[in-house]
């Protein structure tokens, strides 16, 4: 019976689509990231670059996807924040990034300083001085934003913690900013800007409270929600199967397709993670996570998914259309020469941050991949 669920999602054909939330990590996960997308048939992807607010960020990695794969990957670049953490003269302030990141022809931002730990880390609220101008830049700019804010509601109860996520370190205790405090934020800046286009990762954690998602989406506009795992996500919208199913059609043109998949994963794991969307979106039937899924989805005992069987106008909306209405149907292209500054500056960072060597950076790698352009 495993060997034959096996076979079958190896054996799913999935039709053209868009995942717009991949992470390529580093300069050598770019080779890996289009063999992952050619495995779920994504004829383009975003590229989530992650801010490390132990050094810089993944933008090299996601440059070099986008020189060697100008039609196919978006860049939605991630800031770094030296200035602020490390005092380093060559930081940028948030709002020279966004300006520095239109330039080199990036397609968005990746925003992850409200993830519990970030915020924490930076103790900086997101609707205080700190980041300001930077979201009037992006609003003027029209810089799309994939992000992140709060996290899924047990991880602020340990007693209800998924294992995989007490690996993480992803238990919230009162040192930690609470999940209505990092909604506020938020909500603060999404008011003081209402021409700011943004992408909420995991449907804003707001799975298990579908009225509150209708009264979010009624007040912002702008705001949209990406379907990436958490997999609590797809059991708390399997438990009211119904209203979910009503609030993906009276919100089609909102909700994004997105796996969260990681170069690091093996292609067995990355079609476990589409395979679960999109047999969420498309079937009538349920289903578990599959075995050969990573461990960031739990074990397969853990839930049952019940497909919602969307009509198939809806289901091409996620899967395609709305990526395109936001981010444009091509990428932009890369200013290679603004591209190689910024490698050389993230590289400056890193060497005095890691007190390594330059040429042993990812910005140094990832400026020497572009030079042969």
């Amino acid at each position: 019976m495993v060997g034959a669920r096996i076979k079958a999602m190896f054996e799913m054909k999935f039709p053209p689509l868009i995942d717009g939330h991949v992470h390529g990590l580093s300069v050598a996960g770019a080779n890996t990231i289009p063999k992952l997308m050619d495995v779920i048939n994504a004829k383009q992807a975003g590229i989530a670059c992650q801010s490390d607010l132990n050094v810089t960020n993944d933008n090299p990695a996601g440059f070099v996807l986008k020189v060697r794969h100008p039609e196919r990957f978006y860049v939605l670049a991630g800031l770094e924040h030296s200035g602020h953490l490390h005092n380093l003269e060559s930081a940028l302030s948030l709002s020279q990034q966004a300006h520095r990141l239109k330039e080199i022809g990036t397609d968005g931002i990746k925003l992850l300083a409200s993830k519990p730990t970030e915020r924490k880390r930076l103790c900086e609220p997101l609707d205080g001085p700190y980041f300001r101008e930077f979201f009037s830049v992006c609003e003027e700019l029209n810089l799309p934003l994939l992000w992140h804010v709060a996290d899924p509601e047990e991880f602020w109860e340990y007693e209800k913690l998924p294992q995989w996520a007490k690996e993480k370190g992803w238990g919230y205790d009162r040192d930690f900013q609470s999940k209505e405090e990092l909604y506020r934020e938020t909500e603060n800046v999404l008011r003081r800007h209402p021409r700011l286009c943004v992408v909420f990762p995991h449907v804003y954690f707001l799975s298990a409270d579908l009225e509150r998602a209708e009264r979010f989406f009624s007040e912002f506009p702008n705001a949209n929600f990406d379907l990436a795992p958490g997999i609590e996500l797809y059991y708390n919208l399997s438990l009211s199967r119904e209203k979910a199913r009503d609030f993906f059609c009276r919100f089609s043109s909102r909700i994004l397709f997105g796996t969260d998949i990681l170069s690091c994963l093996s292609p067995g794991e990355a079609r476990a993670r589409a395979g679960i969307i999109y047999r969420f979106l498309t079937e009538k039937e349920s289903f578990r996570v599959p075995e050969e899924a990573d461990f960031l989805l739990g074990p397969p005992e853990d839930g049952i998914i019940h497909g919602l069987d969307l009509p198939e106008a809806v289901v091409k909306a996620v899967l395609q259309d709305n990526f395109r209405r936001l981010f444009g149907r091509s990428p932009e292209k890369l200013n290679v020469t603004a591209a190689r500054e910024e490698c050389l500056r993230l590289a400056g960072i890193e060497a005095s941050v890691k007190s390594c060597p330059l040429e042993d950076t990812e910005g140094a790698k990832a400026e020497k991949i572009l030079t042969q352009i």
